[in-house]
């Protein structure tokens, strides 16, 4: 009963606003199969909210010569909401009905002319961007703001007065950008989709806020006025690396020299970002020898890069050896220090003596074609790579082995460890494609393939980044990560998941690399 009387008396009130404001409020009883006629003051092009409350009561919109223009409630619930744009036929009426006795309450809530139907500005979520509005809005300039902005790098990172506030252990990240025409663009994360930057009235400052975890770690690109042109939709995303470059106002950048301000990416550690342990050189940790030959596959008719890696000491056969082999060979000799990371991992006891197997790939088209599921790759795999490698003292038993990769090569991982168990008992993946599928099928191929086959003596490790999301209704790295550790859980394998808030990002998997190759092949 309290309750009724409050949702009562809410009513009362929210009416009495609504005719305050000047709308028009209508009440009344009709006997059955009845009707009564309401005229309101329309102007064409007025945009009209409503709600109409009685039991089964319908409601007409009737033009000038009382002709049906729109059906606008069918009497279907005791509360009916509406909303129309008014015509040129005008006046109109609103023609309640009563297929069943009762009493009826037609409400007006809103009425916008055209010339008012404008989006309201927005705000920025930024403090600092919402004071520099009203210094615009004042007659002021943004000469101030800029030297403020380079003094303290970009982005800009705020965790005190954002509307709305922010959540536990979360930061107000914004990127800034001077002077752009058209547009600007961001190509890495934690955008996923090329997301545009918005201006600030029509100043010379563009901007794009995000609400992150203050554990963010990434790399990024902006790209101010992206050109568009009558393309394949393709070719205009790919568009962005025209003018994609550094950011001007953020020194810190990945890899540490560039060549010029279109060379590699700006980077971004907050506070909480975890350690990445394992990439610097330390002192008194012997190194390891990196030796690169050429193999030539009959399997796949071409020919590669292998990066053959052995840690200070190694001998093949012993006991104890590990083995971990690993996609996109020239990645690794350049955003992550493969060699160095291993080096590291065993001479501090963090694994045993841990050789590696770097496979590079002959060309981008190659790597489209064998790193996603590929019966001939992952031959390529089991009968020319690990033979030949073994042959050079390059080998451990399976369940000291360790496949993985990034992107297609954590995609290529899981699909060699379902294929050949015989020789990789451990997989790990960081932000493997597990949307693929060939052809027109529906995305996860790789995943209904486990679904369906029986189990086989594997471990995994599945990465994935938060930013890592979907766009245009497609599934991401992230949700389709999730879907296949969750049906790998429910087949019975050992299945280790970690998720990080960055983004489809080399700068991250270097670091979480050493961490993974512990939890795999690390004392248990």
């Amino acid at each position: 009963m309290r309750r009724f009387l409050a949702i009562a008396m809410l009513a009362t009130l929210y009416s009495s606003a609504l005719a305050a404001a000047g709308l028009p409020r209508f009440t009344g009883t009709l006997a059955a199969q009845t009707h009564r006629e309401h005229p309101v003051q329309l102007a064409p092009g007025d945009f009209v909210q409503g709600l109409l409350a009685g039991q089964g009561m319908r409601l007409v919109l009737l033009d000038r010569d009382g002709q049906r223009a729109r059906i606008l409630a069918k009497g279907r619930r005791d509360e009916q909401d509406f909303m129309f744009i008014a015509g040129d036929r005008g006046p109109y009426t609103l023609d309640v009905r009563a297929p069943v006795a009762g009493s009826y309450e037609l409400q007006l809530t809103r009425q916008v002319p055209r010339a008012a139907q404008v989006a309201p500005p927005v705000l920025p979520d930024s403090p600092r961007l919402r004071a520099l509005r009203e210094t615009l809005a004042g007659g002021g300039g943004t000469e101030a703001f800029w030297a403020e902005a380079a003094a303290g790098g970009g982005p800009l990172v705020e965790t005190a007065g954002v509307v709305p506030a922010l959540e536990k252990d979360e930061v107000l990240l914004t990127f800034l950008w001077r002077g752009a025409v058209a547009n600007v663009r961001i190509l890495g994360a934690p955008s996923s989709d090329h997301d545009a930057m918005a201006r600030l009235g029509d100043s010379d400052v563009w901007y794009r806020s995000y609400r992150v975890p203050a554990s963010t770690r990434l790399s990024y690109r902006l790209a101010p006025d992206v050109p568009d042109f009558d393309g394949m939709p393709s070719q205009r995303r790919r568009a962005i690396l025209a003018t994609a470059q550094r950011d001007p106002l953020n020194p810190r950048s990945f890899p540490v020299k560039p060549l010029d301000r279109f060379d590699g990416n700006s980077v971004l550690e907050l506070p909480a970002a975890p350690p990445q342990a394992w990439v610097e050189p330390r002192p008194g940790i012997a190194p390891g020898t990196v030796e690169t030959l050429r193999l030539a596959s009959r399997e796949l008719g071409n020919e590669r890069d292998i990066v053959l890696y052995r840690p200070a000491g190694w001998q093949p056969g012993a006991a104890g050896n590990a083995l971990v082999v690993l996609f996109d060979a020239e990645n690794l000799a350049n955003e992550v220090p493969a060699s160095v990371i291993l080096d590291n991992l065993a001479g501090s006891g963090a694994l045993p003596r841990t050789a590696g197997i770097l496979v590079a790939n002959p060309s981008a088209e190659s790597r489209g074609a064998e790193l996603p599921p590929n019966p001939a790759f992952a031959r390529f795999l089991a009968t020319e790579l690990m033979p030949w490698a073994r042959a050079r003292g390059v080998y451990a038993e399976a369940a000291k082995t360790v496949i993985g990769g990034a992107s297609y090569g954590g995609l290529a991982a899981a699909h060699a460890g379902l294929r050949h168990p015989e020789l990789f008992g451990n997989v790990y993946s960081q932000s493997g494609s597990f949307w693929w599928s060939p052809g027109r099928e529906e995305p996860e191929w790789l995943t209904r393939e486990f679904a369906g086959a029986p189990a086989v003596p594997v471990r995994f490790l599945l990465e994935a980044g938060l930013y890592e999301t979907g766009r245009a209704g497609s599934p991401g790295i992230l949700d389709t990560t999730r879907h296949l550790r969750d049906v790998l859980r429910a087949k019975g394998y050992q299945v280790a998941y970690r998720e990080f808030a960055a983004g489809h990002d080399w700068y991250h998997w270097r670091g979480s690399l050493g961490d993974g190759l512990v939890e795999l092949l690390g004392k248990r």
